[in-house]
């Protein structure tokens, strides 16, 4: 099983100029390693067969014939082979040259694609040799003694995925022809090219091709020449690049002596699911006009059983790297702008917020602090309450205390142990008994002194429960669920702890920052059940529902691309095989889609909240579903893995 996933190649052979021999020679070992890596598509650089700098040497016959009985030579050597190549050579079509890529699988020539835009400026001079396939007075061409389509509007189609081909200038054009291509249905872009280099040209390229991939949902497979290109005037680094709607995925090493091949794999399936949700997509689909494209029927055969190269992030919420930083502060941007509309637009007078010590409490906090620092509103309208229970441990208690009074908020200690242990009396439940019942008592006393202190002080209660909280449905329906605006809302909990650790490490003074770090190494607990015999957590939300990385990326997959449980078990166990086994995974796998389903109804009635990345649970915005939705049909794909 693929699993969506079609395997793909950008090859930069060594070339010699005019040495069709060598050239074809190159091509077709390459072609042989990529078949035994399982590549499924393979792409050569622009003129691959003849070398790019031939220059008036395109109108030789002598070359022209070569390229075609070189082309010969690799159909009569990869005939055995499953791989489907896309080379570049020089045809002639009636009594014109044309700039082509041709398409060739078991010996077969499938179909020709044909450069549309020929660049005539600065070093280049493609008029001067070839053909636009705009001028092209034919549907058909003879070549290696077949008949086969020619064009700039070929569709490529197979079982698994639809693929078409635009060649080096026609992605630089105002609508390269790549995007008609996508719209009437390829899901993989392949380019081959001669992209000289010059100073700062490289990033403008990746810029483009992620852009072009990006707004044609599409992945987007790159091969330009590279060493043994002519340098009498330029010089040829050999980019090969793989991207996916706008994301790298693999590239080559420039400036290389080496020939190199480029492998990685293009999740067709996501792609499907990105091109479902964005109408705007389908929406162009009708200002094609007359621009209708020929589709050529291929299959991949034999097909190998999938190895991934790719790597997926074990964190998708997270960003990598130098980004990290930057998003961090755009996401806890959005979060103080959305809670700052809300209290300007309400009069609010105070914002009331449930201190635990957690992460999430100290989150919401922040936000607070940074909204009344930027309205130019006193830190003492921030009333943070900590209401200790059965099983706040002192570690919590004191870390809640030292970071409200750093802040230089209003505090108020209100313990919940005598309420709720009247309000046992009241119902007779034996509090000896630590059931559902105990636990979701204090969390809704909480909530009805936050609500209760909000009515008094003319405040807003300010929500702390995070998106994966809300997924699991770990949260106590009209008690930490309900607030007057629910700022994490759509912060997954793998992002709070990454999101606490930046504020404390930006602008924060040293009390607070040490505090802040200590809540973030803090075990993740509701602390509902008493400590144990030494004082600490006794009730850890992750012994109980699974660990939040995995339940985060299960999320993920399965609402940002609709994946079904079999493909997200197959990511998880690929991402995870160093962290748990596959019976860990899938236990919790069947947890999340369990809980995820049954505890709808809570996020039914959610209180607003910003959203801040891709993902959002809003019953009024990213998702809407049934409360009584059934999860069979998951569930019974979990049990069959």
């Amino acid at each position: 099983m693929n699993y969506g996933f079609v395997k793909v190649a950008a090859a930069v052979p060594h070339v010699k100029v005019a040495d069709c021999k060598f050239n074809v020679e190159k091509i077709e070992s390459l072609i042989a390693v990529a078949e035994g890596k399982g590549v499924q598509i393979i792409i050569f650089p622009e003129m691959s067969i003849t070398g790019y700098t031939c220059g008036d040497l395109f109108g030789q016959q002598l070359l022209l014939e070569e390229a075609e009985m070189g082309l010969m030579q690799i159909l009569n050597n990869t005939r055995q082979l499953d791989i489907i190549s896309i080379v570049g050579m020089p045809v002639v079509v009636n009594s014109t040259v044309i700039n082509a890529a041709v398409v060739i699988q078991k010996g077969k020539v499938l179909g020709v694609a044909a450069k549309t835009y020929l660049p005539n400026y600065k070093e280049f001079y493609e008029q001067r040799w070839f053909t636009s396939a705009l001028q092209l007075t034919t549907n058909n061409v003879r070549l290696c003694g077949q008949i086969v389509p020619i064009g700039a509007n070929l569709l490529f189609e197979t079982s698994d995925t639809t693929f078409g081909i635009e060649i080096c200038e026609d992605l630089w054009s105002t609508i390269p022809p790549s995007s008609s291509l996508a719209l009437q249905g390829a899901e993989i872009l392949f380019n081959m090219s001669a992209d000289n280099e010059g100073i700062g040209k490289n990033n403008y390229l990746c810029s483009l091709i992620s852009q072009q991939s990006a707004r044609c949902i599409a992945g987007y497979v790159f091969s330009s020449c590279g060493f043994g290109e002519s340098t009498t005037d330029v010089v040829f680094a050999g980019n090969g690049l793989i991207y996916e709607n706008g994301s790298l995925l693999a590239r080559s090493e420039r400036f290389s002596m080496k020939e190199q091949l480029i492998i990685s794999e293009i999740d067709v399936e996501r792609i499907r699911a990105e091109r479902r949700i964005n109408t705007t997509f389908a929406a162009n689909q009708a200002n094609l006009g007359d621009k209708k494209a020929v589709s050529i029927a291929t299959e991949f055969v034999n097909s190998k059983e999938l190895t991934l190269t790719r790597k997926f992030n074990a964190h998708p919420f997270v960003p990598q790297g130098i980004e990290l930083n930057e998003h961090c502060e755009e996401i806890f941007s959005i979060q103080v702008a959305g809670l700052a509309q809300r209290l300007v637009h309400t009069g609010a007078k105070t914002a009331v917020v449930g201190i635990s010590g957690g992460l999430d409490s100290t989150l919401a906090l922040l936000v607070c602090v940074k909204t009344f620092d930027k309205l130019g509103l006193s830190r003492k309208g921030i009333l943070g309450i900590t209401m200790p229970g059965f099983g706040t441990t002192d570690r919590t208690y004191h870390n809640a205390i030292d970071l409200m009074k750093s802040l230089g908020i209003s505090i108020r200690e209100i313990s919940i142990k005598d309420a709720c242990i009247q309000h046992f009396k009241d119902i007779e439940h034996d509090m000896n008994v630590h059931d559902v019942t105990y636990e979701n008592s204090q969390a809704r006393e909480r909530t009805q002194i936050l609500m209760d202190v909000a009515n008094q002080t003319w405040g807003m209660v300010i929500g702390t429960g995070d998106l994966s909280e809300l997924a699991l449905g770990w949260a106590t329906y009209n008690g930490d669920h309900m607030s007057m605006y629910g700022v994490n809302a759509s912060v997954p909990k793998t992002l709070v702890k990454y999101l606490v650790q930046w504020v404390a490490e930006n602008g924060m003074d040293e009390n607070s920052k040490a505090t802040l770090l200590d809540i973030v190494d803090t075990p993740i607990s509701p602390e509902l059940i008493p400590a144990d015999e030494n004082g600490e957590i006794k009730q850890k939300t992750e012994d109980l529902v699974g660990p939040y990385e995995l339940h985060d990326f299960f999320l993920y997959y399965f609402l940002r691309f609709g994946f079904r449980p079999s493909k997200i078990f197959y990511l998880a166990k690929t991402t995870f095989k160093d962290m748990y086994d596959e019976e860990t995974i899938k236990k919790w796998l069947s947890t999340f889609f369990r809980r995820f389903f049954n505890q709808q109804f809570k996020r039914s009635c959610l209180p607003d909240g910003p959203k801040v990345g891709s993902i959002s649970i809003s019953p009024r915005g990213d998702w809407r579903m049934p409360s009584d939705a059934n999860s069979a049909m998951w569930l019974k794909e979990i049990e069959n893995l």
